[in-house]
């Protein structure tokens, strides 16, 4: 994983180049600013430099010291710019509910609608499926939106975006401001969670009809044992083992998919600020979003190796 973290910042940092412009770009359009000055901030964020040398200055500094470089834009440590002020505690919240969510409906929806092939829940599901892979998020969040505001007439009492009401931003932490922060992470998980669920429901369906197929599902059957039996200790053991393995590729593409539903309901997340270093070509918060997102990966994969493991006692790594 180190090694493959080494590359990945290395080809980060060499398609970051490839962007037209850098940092300074924005300030060059003033006509009060000379050419002097220009120099004299390249050479202060160190963009007077080839990109080699710029990786290479980065890199070591993350050896040496744990520092993986200053904001332009913020003046602070990357760390503290992406991750302070509660941006990774609530992007760890609001994706890891969102995909528990998920998992507990999208699995036993799926589980249901492979033993009820072709009747009418089963194609009700499919119908409900395939509409929520087709609606883009940031459609999707837009018309909750604009339901909450127009349609039912959301007052500021209740709020709409954020993480909390007025009220409740200041006030210590009580069981109204719970129900208020579950009002507002509702539209979330509905918006997010979504797409995901729909896709888990489709594999797990597609997995579970064709492990229902195979020659060991009948013989459990021939031997007697119940339905039930032949389903959730032998049938579906081995048709959520592929599940299994995208789960440790979902947790980047839950937090991207975050960005676009954060940015419309105003929620302080690491993929905000990510997005918003990425506009400002602030190359170092950008690399540190990168990196981290590419851990998270890395290690999601494993955490999906080692669950294969515990689920299916055929796999054993040596």
């Amino acid at each position: 994983m180190v090694p493959l973290l080494i590359i990945i910042s290395l080809v980060s940092f060499a398609i970051l180049q490839l962007m037209p412009g850098d940092y300074l770009t924005r300030s060059r359009l003033n006509p009060d600013v000379t050419q002097e000055t220009f120099d004299k901030m390249a050479q202060r964020y160190g963009l007077d430099k080839p990109f080699m040398v710029q990786w290479w200055i980065w890199f070591t500094r993350i050896i040496r010291y744990g520092d993986f470089g200053t904001s332009f834009e913020t003046r602070q440590p990357v760390f503290f710019t992406l991750f302070m002020g509660g941006r990774l505690f609530w992007t760890l919240i609001i994706s890891s509910t969102t995909m528990l969510l998920t998992w507990l409906i999208a699995i036993p929806l799926g589980i249901y609608s492979a033993t009820h092939q072709y009747k009418i829940s089963d194609h009700t599901l499919t119908f409900f499926g395939f509409l929520g892979l087709s609606i883009p998020n940031f459609f999707f969040a837009l018309v909750v939106l604009w339901m909450l505001v127009a349609v039912f007439h959301v007052g500021p009492d209740l709020g709409v975006g954020g993480l909390f009401s007025n009220k409740y931003i200041e006030a210590p932490w009580s069981w109204g401001k719970f129900l208020n922060l579950m009002w507002h992470l509702w539209p979330v998980w509905l918006v997010v969670g979504t797409s995901g669920m729909a896709g888990l429901m489709r594999y797990m369906r597609g997995n579970l009809l064709d492990t229902l197929g195979l020659p060991y599902v009948q013989t459990a059957r021939a031997k007697g044992l119940s339905e039930h039996v032949v389903i959730y200790k032998h049938a579906v053991r081995n048709a959520i083992n592929p599940l299994i393995t995208m789960l440790g590729m979902s947790l980047p593409g839950l937090l991207s998919g975050t960005l676009v539903t954060a940015i419309i309901f105003n929620l302080p997340t690491v993929e905000r600020a990510y997005w918003q270093s990425l506009n400002a070509q602030d190359q170092y918060v950008t690399m540190g979003g990168l990196v981290f997102f590419s851990f998270l990966l890395l290690v999601g994969n494993l955490l999906a190796d080692i669950m294969l493991a515990w689920v299916d006692p055929r796999i054993r790594y040596q």
